[in-house]
């Protein structure tokens, strides 16, 4: 009988039981239900290293909890436009629900595969678990997307609020015999070497590691956050980026939990998961934004590619000590703090000219909360040539912003032990210090620690130049 038809439920980057509404449909129908989570052949994007490392250990905790409930999550791999009408006439499905993807990419395949679907007397229906606000419901007076990030939050805090979240369902009806992989089988975790050690000590996926980071946040962290979150010597962020990327947590659980402890405290860190809705509204309506600077004259810009420096900006070699402490904190534990993700982005752009989209791709790589429409609007913003970004002439100076944010050198000494017997007067500039100061603390620069690859100074005026070249202005 048709009534007693499964539904498909296809999961993808909505890794959650609470707030996903198309897993609370299935469980309202009281029908059985077939969670699926495809690996995708025809991804627009392959996920990077370390979110393979992610998505593995959230596939075993989503897996976990719907056990938990008696449904199995089903594991296959192929194209979406293929497998999920095998599974449907494999098991008599006449629905398949899922949450939208916003990404245009993304959402073209959805829409072929939607049609496909139809086309066989399926229903489809699919829903909002990833943002806020749907992208087409905030616009300008004139009926066009926001280009400027201050304006479009305001258009949003005057929306009504975001609706409250589902809950997880108390009990579903699933289905047994169902053949699948084993996520061991799709080989998402490194083997040799385990690069991933440190990620996994300081990390935990899953939608209750991300409930008990949202609410360890609220209550002990919200109330700073504004006073610390640009010091990355202090646990002053939320810590949330690899939950929300991944959809273990939804921004609506987000935004009701920080609105509870009060509006005063929550502004500031509403604004931020204001800013992660604008990345996301505006990738909706650029396709390129990934690749592509939104200002069209930055396609013109001199970048260099200088094959040495590369190298030593992705090893956390530059001489410069934030800068360095920051990269091999990505590569150690496979996230950044924002802060210093703008230093170091800086760096690359400013100082050394290499194209933003080289760093977009090594951050795409590495990050455990790679996100094509943050990570593109960081870069975007810190380059100069997104439509609401920092002004390309504001370069920022490593060793200034390392003495304002990590005045104690902190951050430092905990990623460049080579430097930590440095008092903190040189712990940003080792090159300052004097032969013997270098000797008392164990330093020996060109060996232990670089020289500095680049002149800061010297690279801003070169910056300069070249943007006024591009410019056709002629001066700096």
């Amino acid at each position: 009988m048709a009534s007693l038809s499964p539904i498909i439920v296809w999961f993808r980057r909505d890794l959650r039981l609470a707030d996903n509404p198309a897993l609370f449909e299935a469980a309202q129908s009281g029908r059985p239900v077939v969670p699926v989570y495809l690996w995708e052949d025809d991804a627009p994007r392959p996920l990077g290293s370390a979110a393979r490392w992610w998505l593995h250990h959230s596939l075993k905790a989503l897996s976990r909890q719907l056990a938990a409930l008696g449904v199995p999550l089903l594991l296959r791999q192929g194209r979406a436009i293929e497998e999920l009408p095998r599974l449907a006439a494999e098991i008599g499905a006449d629905t398949v629900l899922w949450n939208r993807r916003t990404a245009p990419r993304e959402a073209a395949l959805d829409t072929a595969v939607t049609r496909a679907l139809v086309a066989l007397g399926l229903r489809v229906e699919s829903f909002n678990a990833g943002l806020l606000f749907e992208p087409g419901a905030v616009r300008t007076r004139s009926g066009q997307p926001f280009q400027v990030f201050t304006p479009f939050w305001r258009a949003c805090l005057a929306l009504p609020e975001p609706a409250r979240p589902l809950p997880a369902p108390a009990a579903l009806t699933g289905m047994t015999g169902l053949s699948g992989d084993a996520v061991d089988e799709w080989r998402l975790l490194p083997a040799t070497p385990d690069w991933a050690k440190g990620i996994g000590a300081v990390w935990t996926p899953g939608e209750d590691a991300a409930r008990a980071r949202l609410c360890d946040f609220i209550e002990e962290g919200l109330t700073r956050y504004t006073l610390r979150r640009d010091h990355p010597d202090q646990d002053g962020t939320s810590r949330l980026s690899g939950h929300l990327a991944f959809g273990e947590i939804g921004p609506r659980q987000v935004w009701h939990a920080a609105r509870r402890a009060g509006a005063e405290p929550a502004d500031g860190f509403l604004r931020e998961l204001g800013w992660r809705e604008f990345s996301h509204h505006t990738l909706a309506f650029s396709p390129d934004f990934a690749e592509q600077p939104q200002r069209r004259e930055f396609r013109d810009f001199p970048w260099t590619e200088d094959a040495g420096q590369w190298a030593a900006f992705i090893a956390g070699r530059t001489g410069y000590p934030i800068v360095d402490a920051g990269m091999r904190a990505l590569w150690d534990t496979g996230w950044m703090h924002n802060r210093v993700r703008m230093i170091a982005a800086s760096f690359l752009v400013k100082d050394l000219l290499i194209p933003w989209q080289r760093g977009e791709e090594w951050f795409w790589d590495t990050l455990i909360d790679a996100d094509s429409a943050a990570n593109a609007a960081g870069w975007q913003w810190v380059a100069g040539c997104g439509l609401d970004s920092a002004p390309y002439f504001r370069i920022f100076n490593p060793v200034v912003q390392g003495e304002k944010f990590d005045p104690r050198g902190r951050y430092v000494r905990r990623w460049l032990p080579e430097l930590a017997g440095l008092s903190d007067q040189f712990i940003h500039r080792p090159w300052e210090a004097s032969p013997e100061q270098l000797r008392a603390a164990g330093v020996s620069l060109g060996r232990s620690y670089p020289h500095p690859i680049i002149d800061h100074g010297s690279a801003r005026r070169r910056a300069l130049q070249a943007y006024s070249a591009l410019r056709g202005t002629g001066a700096a």
